[in-house]
């Protein structure tokens, strides 16, 4: 599937902006890992695309119809299997960088796009430091389960600065994109 198929296939489940720029911030988190490791990142980037793409419509038991949804748009069984890694029996499903990344990805790219827009200079010479100092902030971004950062992050296996820089990376790429076409990770 095309990205931009994939984006119609996203846009049918998902109407809140909200939803959709957390969906395109992961896009551009799994695509920068993917560079990182050498991987394949359009495969890895619509993963991060579709991961929510039943939470609007069934928050109660997202990702469970997940399934349902990418079945039968084409998807095969290991992309599913990825998918539903980032929260059902998640920690038993996480068996290879992809849905490790996805994971340390998921909450990441939003707290990060977060910090930036507390910054006048928005992710220019955004730092590891910076997010540190944040999450350490318990008033800030208060739904974020840092623990679950923290550990998402080290099964991956990448120091906390890495991680950051990486992320920042693919955010800074995306919204360059985004740009072109009159939109914004930042709101």
């Amino acid at each position: 599937m095309s990205r931009e198929e994939a984006v119609k296939l996203l846009k049918e489940h998902v109407k809140t902006e909200q939803l959709y720029r957390h969906s395109l911030a992961v896009e551009a988190g799994m695509r920068a890992y993917a560079k990182h490791f050498g991987e394949d990142e359009e495969a890895w980037g619509l993963l991060g695309l579709l991961h929510d793409i039943d939470f609007e419509k069934y928050p109660e038991v997202h990702p469970a119809k997940a399934p349902e949804l990418l079945g039968p748009a084409g998807f095969d069984q290991d992309f599913i299997d990825a998918i539903l890694s980032h929260g059902l029996n998640a920690e038993a499903m996480r068996t290879d960088q992809k849905r490790k990344a996805l994971s340390a990805v998921d909450q990441m790219s939003s707290f990060i796009i977060a910090v930036a827009r507390m910054r006048p200079e928005y992710f220019d010479g955004l730092k590891a430091k910076s997010v540190k100092k944040k999450m350490k902030d318990k008033a800030f971004a208060k739904a974020v389960d840092r623990d679950d950062l923290e550990a998402t992050r080290e099964a991956l296996g990448v120091e906390f600065a890495d991680h950051i820089d990486i992320l920042v990376q693919g955010l800074v790429e995306q919204e360059e994109k985004l740009k072109e076409e009159g939109f914004s990770l930042l709101g």
